[in-house]
C-alpha cells in the first residue's frame, strides 16, 4: 500500500511566505498587562484548554471576552497567544487586546 502524505486543503503553505517571527512562537516575548484592569461578569463558554467569560475593562468600561487558560505547558500558552496575535485583524476573529497572568497561581488570562 502506498503511503499518502496528508496535507490541509487550504492554507497548507501559509507560513511559506511569512517571516519566521510570524510562526516561531517558542521565541515569543510576552508583554504582560495588569490583571486588575479586568473584572469577570459571567461565564459564557469553555473548551479543552480554557474557560471563557464576559468581562469588562474597568479603566474604560469596555466589554471584553476573557479567556482563562487552564494550566498547561508554557509552550502551548505561547502558541495560543501567537495564534491570537496573528489572527487579530481577520474577519470574524475576536481581537486580542491584552495578555495577563495571575501572579499567585500563574494562570494565564
Amino acid at each position: 500500500m502506498e503511503k499518502v502524505e496528508k496535507r490541509p486543503k487550504f492554507y497548507a503553505d501559509v507560513n511559506k511566505n511569512k517571516p519566521q517571527e510570524y510562526y516561531n512562537y517558542e521565541n515569543l516575548e510576552i508583554e504582560w498587562g495588569k490583571q486588575e484592569d479586568y473584572e469577570i461578569i459571567k461565564k459564557i463558554g469553555r473548551g479543552k484548554y480554557s474557560e471563557v467569560y464576559e468581562g469588562i475593562n474597568i479603566n474604560n468600561d469596555q466589554k471584553v471576552v476573557i479567556k482563562v487558560l487552564k494550566p498547561v505547558k508554557k509552550k502551548k500558552i505561547k502558541r495560543e497567544i501567537k495564534i491570537l496575535q496573528n489572527l487579530k485583524n481577520g474577519p470574524n476573529i475576536v481581537k486580542l487586546l491584552d495578555v495577563v497572568r495571575d501572579p499567585s497561581s500563574k494562570s494565564h488570562v
